[in-house]
């Protein structure tokens, strides 16, 4: 039962429907790839069998000649050039044994289409020679000159047109001159050799001293005329003549076919037997704490190799059959030898082929010499039959090898060695193709130094070399050489041979274990790595044998880890209090006493960094060396300390002073009270060299791996104590016992002022006393932002990882707080009565924003906005009221007064409940500027 391909299809690609006819010809697009595949098999075919490779031909119309060739898996691709569009088709064939089925019709004619067009036209004297300049009256012809016209059209390859010769006229309608027709238009070009310009003369009326002609194009099958890209009908505009006759010759024109220059292909998609296909190196990397192997194909059948920018590395091939005596007939090795040579050229376009003839010195020299020519024009039968254009082919019968016939032509041959006339009866196949020479492929990778160093396996797949196409003596061989040439190449390199498809091999790099501090390597991808070259040679990939094929550079495991930080505690706050500057004054010199008493008390400040590096990596992922080095930069960082120390004692001093007072010291402001947190800072930065994918590729590639943490708690902290019985601005209009305080603030004014009368007894006469006492009620705002960024990211990706984040927290808290001040004085007894509230429970505030925009006779402003939009609380009051006393006994001289000691303390809930309004709704924005006297508008344009 028959098997193999029965009919095939295309998979992908765009074409034409209505110009095509499905299983028998197809018309697609130009200038797009069109993917085809088996559609059909014949019955016999197994699954075995439709999994191996095809051999796809693409043929000339007449599925004569194999225009190109190759053995794929995986389907045809074809692609149609604009030039080559028209009605020429072209017959793809997928073959399961290799050769072409020349009576059946397994495959598809494919043809292009696009718009006809002409794209370029000249004369010119000779055949490809230098355009006539049109344009110069000194550049012409003579009736009876040769001419050449060469048009490049587009859609019309295959088209049969007609050329039609006009003469320019100045005072009347241009006149035909000459029509030449059933033209044919061949791999998009016209080529017409024109021999009768001396029949043009007749047909020229009233002619001129230098006439002028152009041509016109018409499509026989469509009847129309073909344009240019601007729309213009006339082309090769002008050939100049003379009104000279040189020759009387009527010959008319013949139809040339383009000129072929046959010069090897270059291509990196090869197809030789002698070949590999795959490299592949693995290494075992520890990757988050993990041990893994990562595999990367360094080589892949020439995907995204790059040849060598530079003349092409030529291989001349040599290859013989022999035939016995006075015959031409090839045998079973001469077929086996030249299938294998029409193969590879086949799959080797426009490599052109030598065919050399030869003959013994058996016979007359003459006949020999026919016998040379019959055995060279055999061979070339033999590859126009399997396929090859004879345009690539040269034959030629060389005749006898040392001839011996007399000069009367009689032969003197003598009886010496039939060997060596078997030899001389042959045919030298001959031919020069342009050899595999690419780019040197890196692969980088991390190592500890030559002590240890790091094991990577290295697979070569595919590996043959039997069918190699070299002379003998240069033929590949089947192995892979590594040479270990460390820093440069010089005459102490390790080279070593491997004959395995897969083996082992330890790389080092040059960062030795007992390097002290290795800050040389602060960038490790900055040094020059050491280097071994791996050496695989074949004719299809890395021919050449000088050329490295895989160059691993091996780079120092090297890790560096930078830590910065700056702390600073609560202590250094810095409190502001709006008060006028005599006031500042006058409290600065009363708290001077206790901002020396703690200035200095703060000592975990501090301020420096630390640089580690660790190297020499272990199998389990540790490392065996690290050197650190750190700085503490407390006397340097004093001046920074001092600042915040002193300004920050200043602030308590000026604040220990006026609290617990009701403020209504006649300026126009806000009692409020400004804290703001000092920043406590961390920044670490870790670097080491780390695979990961290279930009917009799938290629991976050694970078440097950076993560960067930033950590600040807080970033910055801010905390506002507004004074809610001494509020001036919107708040309160003057103080509790004379103002219009906010309501809610007056009733817990009240609550607390009658808890803290009744709740404080003094039963002892010998401590009896007048207490005085006054409450503080005040609204805390705190505002603190705590902030971690933290990203990463290799040199050789396009973007950061996602494991990169930015964090910041903002956290706003409103509370009220309510206290007592408090003091008891009598006669001989000095009372100290301490008394607090905490109010705690639920509490709803909401701030409004925005911005917007103002126009008046200034001009045009920005005005921001922003407003509180009140405060309500739910609360409980618990209160702990202490008295301590001391008696003072006199006595008598010198003597100190004795001594009486007491103390008692209590402690509950003195009160709960709700308050309205605790807060009431004001615009921040307006209060700020009555505060300040400032304007928030920030103009635009001024009129």
């Amino acid at each position: 039962m028959a098997k193999g391909v029965k009919k095939i299809k295309v998979v992908s690609g765009l074409y034409y429907p209505k110009m095509s006819v499905l299983g028998q010809r197809i018309t697609i697009k130009p200038d797009q790839w069109v993917q085809f595949g088996v559609d059909e098999w014949l019955p016999g075919t197994t699954d075995a069998d439709k999994k191996k490779p095809l051999t796809w031909m693409r043929q000339n119309s007449s599925k004569k000649i194999i225009i190109n060739q190759i053995t794929s898996a995986t389907g045809y691709k074809f692609l149609i050039g604009k030039q080559y569009c028209g009605s020429y088709q072209f017959y793809i064939e997928a073959s399961l044994s290799g050769v072409r089925d020349p009576k059946g019709n397994t495959g598809l004619f494919v043809k292009g289409w696009c718009e006809p067009k002409i794209v370029s036209s000249k004369w010119s004297t000779q055949k490809n020679s230098k355009s006539i300049k049109n344009n110069k009256k000194n550049e012409y012809i003579s009736y009876g000159h040769i001419v050449h016209l060469n048009l490049v059209t587009e859609g019309l390859n295959g088209n049969t047109v007609s050329i039609e010769l006009w003469n320019q006229q100045s005072a009347k309608a241009d006149k035909l001159v000459h029509t030449y027709n059933n033209v044919q238009v061949i791999d998009g070009e016209v080529n017409l050799k024109i021999e009768n310009t001396f029949a043009w003369m007749a047909y020229v009326d009233n002619i001129q001293n230098v006439e002028e002609f152009y041509v016109k194009v018409k499509d026989v099958a469509s009847k129309k005329y073909i344009k240019d890209k601007l729309g213009d009908d006339l082309h090769a505009i002008y050939l100049n003549v003379k009104n000279k006759v040189v020759t009387t010759n009527t010959n008319g024109a013949q139809n040339q076919t383009p000129t072929k220059v046959y010069k090897p292909d270059v291509n990196s998609v090869r197809l030789e037997p002698c070949k590999f296909e795959v490299i592949k190196i693995t290494e075992s990397e520890i990757k988050d704490g993990k041990a893994n192997n990562t595999t990367v194909k360094v080589f892949d059948n020439g995907n995204g190799i790059k040849q060598i920018q530079s003349p092409a590395l030529q291989e001349h091939i040599k290859r013989t059959i022999f035939y016995k005596f006075d015959s031409t007939e090839i045998d079973k090795d001469g077929v086996a030898i030249l299938n294998n040579v029409l193969k590879f050229l086949l799959e080797h376009k426009d490599a052109t082929m030598n065919l050399s003839g030869y003959a013994c010195v058996i016979g007359k020299q003459n006949y020999n010499k026919g016998l040379s020519q019959r055995r060279a024009d055999v061979v070339k039968k033999f590859f126009a039959d399997g396929g090859l254009d004879p345009r690539r082919i040269i034959s030629v019968g060389k005749g006898e090898v040392d001839p011996t016939d007399d000069k009367k032509g009689r032969d003197n041959i003598k009886y010496k060695n039939e060997k060596d006339y078997e030899n001389n009866r042959r045919v030298d196949i001959s031919f020069v193709f342009n050899a595999h020479d690419a780019q040197t492929v890196n692969y980088e990778v991390t190592a500890p130094s030559v002590s240890m160093k790091k094991d990577i396996t290295i697979d070569v797949t595919g590996f043959q070399t039997n069918e190699c196409f070299r002379d003998s003596k240069g033929k590949h061989k089947k192995q892979v050489l590594m040479v270990d040439v460390g820093q440069a190449i010089d005459k102490g390199d390790t080279v070593k041979t491997f004959t395995t498809p897969s083996f082992n091999y330890g790389v080092y790099s040059d960062l030795s274990q007992f390097n002290a501090f290795p800050i040389q390597y602060i960038w490790p991808m900055w040094i020059t790595p050491n280097q071994f070259h791996l050496h695989a040679h074949t004719c299809r990939y890395f021919s050449n044998e000088k050329r490295t094929t895989v160059l691993i550079k091996a780079y120092p495991d090297i890790k560096w880890t930078l830590t910065f930080f700056v702390n600073l505690t609560n202590e250094l706050s810095v409190k502001w209090q709006n008060q006028p500057a005599a006031k500042h004054k006058d409290l600065q010199a009363k708290a001077g006493k206790i901002g020396a008493e703690r200035r200095w008390k703060q000592k975990d400040a501090s301020f420096g960094f630390s640089l580690k590096s660790e190297w020499e990596k272990n199998r389990s992922g540790s490392f065996q060396k690290s050197k650190e080095v750190k700085g503490e930069y407390e006397r340097k960082f004093k001046k920074l300390y001092d600042l915040f120390g002193s300004m920050g004692a200043m602030s308590d001093g000026i604040t220990n002073k006026t609290k617990g007072q009701v403020r209504n010291i006649g300026f126009k402001g806000l009692p409020v009270t400004f804290a703001i947190k000092p920043p406590n800072i961390n920044l670490k930065g870790e670097w080491f060299l780390e695979r990961a994918k290279q930009k917009n590729t799938e290629i991976e590639r050694l970078g440097t791996k950076v993560d960067i943490s930033f950590n600040a708690e807080p970033l910055i902290g801010l905390e506002v104590t507004i004074d809610l019985l001494c509020t001036a601005v919107g708040l309160v209009a003057g103080a509790v016992s004379g103002g219009t305080a906010a309501p809610g603030a007056v009733r817990l004014y009240g609550v607390i002022k009658d808890q803290m009368n009744t709740g404080v007894e003094f039963g002892n006469d010998d401590f009896g006393a007048k207490l005085s006492s006054d409450v503080y009620i005040d609204l805390v705002i705190s505002s603190e932002i705590k902030t971690s960024i933290g990203f990463s990211f290799n040199t050789v990706s396009e973007k950061s990882d996602k494991q990169g984040k930015i964090e910041a927290k903002n956290t706003l808290k409103i509370e009220l707080k309510a206290g007592v001040w408090a003091k008891a004085e009598a006669n001989l007894v000095i009372v100290k009565v301490e008394g607090y509230f905490e109010m705690s429970g639920k509490g709803s505030a909401s701030i409004t924003f925005g911005h917007g925009v103002k126009f008046d006779d200034k001009g045009l402003n920005y005005r921001p906005e922003l407003g509180f939009d009140g405060l309500n609380a739910e609360y409980v009051i618990k209160g702990k009221v202490g008295m301590s006393a001391k008696k003072k006994i006199p006595r008598g001289g010198s003597k100190k007064p004795a001594e009486l000691k007491g103390s008692s303390e209590d402690e509950g809930i003195i009160a709960e409940g709700k308050f309205n309004e605790i807060v009431p709704k004001f615009d921040v924005i307006k209060s700020l500027e009555e505060l300040f006297g400032f304007s928030a508008d920030i103009p635009l344009i001024r009129n």
